[in-house]
């Protein structure tokens, strides 16, 4: 019977506006049952200490620092090269 409420089933008799006013009016219920299944779940959550938290951000802010650098350094020198190479066929 649940089933057929959440895909607009139920009893609503075949008439569609009683039906319509119906899963209307069972809104706020299934609003209020879902907000109650997240604050239950949220409670099974095991959330990091904030040390934690501190340590992985470094950790990721560091990494990120590093790949930008490579990144400049490979796209610098990758750039030298084909300008290199562009002035090199010009030449010849």
């Amino acid at each position: 019977m649940k089933d057929q409420t959440i895909r607009g089933g139920g009893s609503g008799g075949g008439n569609g506006v009683t039906g319509a006013l119906e899963n209307l009016g069972e809104r706020p219920r299934r609003f209020r049952q879902f907000l109650h299944e997240v604050r239950v779940e949220m409670g099974k959550v095991s959330w990091p200490s904030w040390r934690d938290v501190r340590s992985t951000t470094i950790v990721v802010i560091v990494t990120v620092a590093l790949f930008g650098l490579y990144f400049l350094g490979t796209d610098s020198v990758a750039s030298r090269v084909i300008g290199w190479m562009i002035d090199f066929g010009k030449s010849h």
